[in-house]
């Protein structure tokens, strides 16, 4: 197997990224991820990375800084999804997709990178711990209706 290549997310993407998302979550999100796409063309190409092996789409990662939004400033970046096709999992691809996704913001003068994690969901906080990731300051507070 060749070595893992990073690149900048493009709209011919779309179906490995849907099969990799629907593989994951077994869920049919084809027009989730159409709109996402088309949400992303729209923004930096330094916040969407795709891995590719053999020419082949194995792993994403869609992250953006913040706009300012519920009053976080603009050094913050955020970590939207991350998603590893199951055959390419723990072959170290989340991480340099995440290490590539941290050097763009830091590149744009981001100093801090946040996301939500389920807390039940130990692979991927394990994931996150052993890249860095610590509870930050801001609380999840939720209302379920």
């Amino acid at each position: 197997m060749e070595q893992v290549k990073i690149r900048a997310m493009h709209d011919g993407d779309l179906d490995e990224i849907y099969s990799i998302d629907k593989t994951i979550l077994g869920k049919d999100r084809r027009e989730y991820w159409q709109m996402k796409m088309e949400l992303l063309e729209q923004r930096s190409p330094m916040a969407q990375l795709v891995a590719e092996l053999d020419g082949k789409v194995v792993g994403f990662i869609v992250g953006d800084a913040s706009g300012w939004e519920y009053g976080v400033p603009d050094t913050v970046g955020f970590i939207d999804t991350i998603g590893i096709h199951p055959d390419y999992q723990k072959q170290g691809i989340a991480s340099v997709l995440l290490k590539e996704m941290v050097d763009s913001f830091r590149k744009v003068g981001v100093d801090s990178v946040s996301t939500f994690v389920n807390l039940r969901d130990r692979d991927l906080l394990d994931f996150f711990e052993k890249m860095g990731f610590e509870k930050g300051d801001m609380v999840h507070i939720q209302l379920k209706i």
